[in-house]
């Protein structure tokens, strides 16, 4: 039986609520068998990847040509001094011209100054060589 709380006579109505955690208890049952019954689907997506040709060699590491710049300017190609700005040039357009060209890895020095490096990017570029690249760049960070 129901008490009713609050002002007025002795009135005895009885108060008609329903109880609800029967309701829930069976709904959260329900909800527990549903999931457990439910498949487990797999997130895969199949593809048909493309299968190795086994016929084609492996490609060739390219060939590496590196240019160091030292702290005073002095350029470096392969370990071999290069003595001048021509003779540095002259070693550039024969890698501009071979038909495949090799890597150049220009390394400069921290200490360096800028236009020594900005003088052979610029001397490669109005030569053609198209595969060169900044290497070294971890000792500028500190």
């Amino acid at each position: 039986m129901a008490m009713q709380v609050g002002s007025g006579g002795g009135d005895d109505d009885v108060m008609v609520d329903i109880n609800t955690t029967p309701l829930i208890d069976v709904m959260l049952v329900l909800l527990i068998m549903f999931i457990i019954t439910i498949p487990i689907q797999t997130h895969a997506v199949k593809m048909n990847m493309p299968t190795p040709n086994n016929a084609a060699p492996p490609p060739q590491p390219p060939e590496i040509i590196r240019i160091d710049v030292d702290f005073d300017g002095t350029i470096g190609w392969n370990g071999e001094i290069v003595p001048d700005r021509a003779a540095l040039e002259a070693k550039l357009a024969s890698v501009a011209a071979a038909a495949d060209q090799p890597e150049v890895h220009l390394r400069p020095n921290k200490l360096v100054t800028y236009k020594v490096v900005a003088m052979i990017m610029a001397s490669a570029q109005r030569l053609g060589v198209t595969k060169i690249g900044i290497v070294g760049n971890e000792q500028f960070m500190n």
